[in-house]
């Protein structure tokens, strides 16, 4: 019914850039807060960006002044700028959105895409 598909993971050295972004697809009624999470090999995953409909965005403190989450509503797209990567950035990273579908308008539900890769080399 609904997909999240994201892209643009790579490998990059230390100090690059990478550009991802998630499309979200279906029977999409609303989206509210969108956002990025990435799990590392052996931990859990965390938090890195979210934004909400209105613009509004929340960064972990280990990517603020680093990384920045932007959003296209026409689109429903959300993007995930990351500058100045370190190793320690590595991870799968996953798109999630909270969305409410054509067929249960009053009803927010967690969506998560199948994640994309990024390794940071030293």
């Amino acid at each position: 019914q609904v997909q999240l598909v994201e892209s643009g993971g790579d490998l990059v050295q230390a100090g690059g850039s990478l550009r991802l972004s998630c499309v979200a697809s279906g029977s999409i009624f609303s989206i509210n807060d969108m956002g990025w999470y990435r799990q590392a090999p052996g931990k859990q995953r965390e938090l890195v960006a979210t934004i909400t409909g209105s613009g509004n965005t929340n960064l972990a403190d280990s990517v603020k002044g680093r990384f920045t989450i932007s959003r296209d509503n026409v689109k429903k797209t959300v993007y995930l700028e990351m500058n100045s990567l370190k190793p320690e950035d590595t991870a799968v990273y996953y798109c999630n959105a909270k969305i409410r579908t054509t067929t249960h308008i009053f009803r927010t539900s967690d969506y998560w895409g199948q994640g994309t890769q990024v390794t940071v080399s030293s």
